[in-house]
């Protein structure tokens, strides 16, 4: 039977077994914080080679700092619990009590972590409107550069995110990055980017993270999303300024004693995972896709060139919350973000859990 007539068949046997409320599924789309690590990732954490981190004698850590460091085109790395704290290490590795950073409106680290920089940092905020495509208009950001003045505060980072999670994963080319870091330089300003999902960024782009990170002052990047890792991120630049982010590391609690059982893990998503999330993208393309077509839903199919598909609801008869409620009842989960519905693939989704889910989809919108 050809394959067109396969997918038919299976979609209507789906729709009848929803219909008949015979089907229980758990299609998790929530965010691909929800990967689990693979098999190869267990067992290099079971077998791993540890020391004392805390002395920079984890021999597991130091090799995994040493891969991200050379991926990224920078001296050294940093292995840390988490993107919100590598995050935060870096601005106030680059920043000093009373400084301001200028960063988007609708990036993570103004959004989502708490405000952090100036809880513990007394480091403001000056936030920027991100455009369609994720970038900060480079006329806005020079004049939120402050000149020095006794009456305000010192701009002290700009700081991007790449991709650019709630402009619906869009990546930064490396061409509008190194204007960002020409102006930056011409100002005396350091640069940083969130990569919480930078590899995703390089693979729609297709160029090597170097590319997109080489010229910034640091990088955080993360490992726990579409790489699969269950711990950590890691943070890179000059040799110099990882010796202070070290400092901020310890002041904050992050230091992973025998981390090496869980950076692993890392260096297996490195050589293993980096490749695979191209598959991501063609389902995060198909599940768009699909949605398009069912009635009531649209997608800015511009915006979706990663692995994150937002989504509006045009429909008189149910809100976005009602949907990811009767979404969920059907076993298919996803998130709400700013209001605005998001699904996610990820590494654990294959091609027919999309196809199961937009049946999902239409079952609840006709219903």
């Amino acid at each position: 039977m050809h394959g067109g007539c396969l997918r038919f068949l299976a979609t209507e046997i789906t729709q009848l077994l929803l219909e008949r409320g015979d089907m229980k599924r758990d299609i998790e789309l929530r965010s691909d914080t929800f990967t689990l690590p693979t098999s190869a990732m267990r067992m290099a954490m079971h077998e791993a080679e540890v020391g004392d981190n805390a002395y920079s004698e984890d021999p597991t850590v130091n090799r995994l700092e040493k891969l991200m460091a050379e991926r990224t085109g920078h001296e050294k790395a940093l292995y840390v619990a988490s993107g919100t704290m590598g995050n935060l290490i870096c601005v106030l590795t680059h920043c000093g009590r009373g400084d301001e950073i200028i960063l988007g409106n609708r990036s993570h680290l103004f959004l989502s972590e708490q405000g952090g920089p100036a809880a513990m940092g007394s480091i403001s905020s000056w936030p920027l409107p991100n455009e369609r495509d994720g970038t900060l208009a480079l006329d806005a950001i020079r004049r939120a550069t402050r000149p020095d003045s006794v009456y305000a505060p010192r701009t002290g980072l700009i700081c991007l995110e790449n991709t650019q999670n709630c402009c619906g994963g869009v990546a930064l080319t490396p061409e509008y990055i190194a204007s960002v870091c020409e102006l930056a330089r011409n100002s005396g300003l350091p640069v940083h980017i969130d990569g919480e999902r930078i590899f995703n960024a390089a693979i729609a782009l297709g160029v090597a993270v170097e590319e997109l990170t080489k010229e910034v002052d640091s990088v955080m990047v993360g490992l726990t999303k579409g790489l699969a890792c269950p711990v950590g991120s890691v943070i890179c630049g000059s040799r110099d300024f990882i010796v202070r982010a070290r400092r901020n590391q310890r002041v904050l609690g992050g230091v992973m004693r025998q981390g090496g059982i869980v950076a692993a893990a890392g260096i297996v998503a490195l050589e293993e995972m980096v490749d695979r999330l191209a598959e991501d993208h063609l389902n995060a393309r198909l599940l768009a896709e699909g949605l398009n077509e069912i009635e009531g839903l649209s997608v800015d199919m511009r915006c979706v060139q990663t692995n994150l598909v937002y989504f509006h609801v045009d429909s008189k008869k149910m809100t976005p919350s009602e949907l990811v409620a009767r979404l969920r009842e059907q076993g298919v989960r996803i998130a709400l973000e700013l209001g605005t519905p998001r699904a996610v693939t990820h590494y654990g989704i294959e091609e027919k859990d999309v196809r199961d889910a937009l049946v999902v989809f239409r079952h609840v919108m006709k219903s």
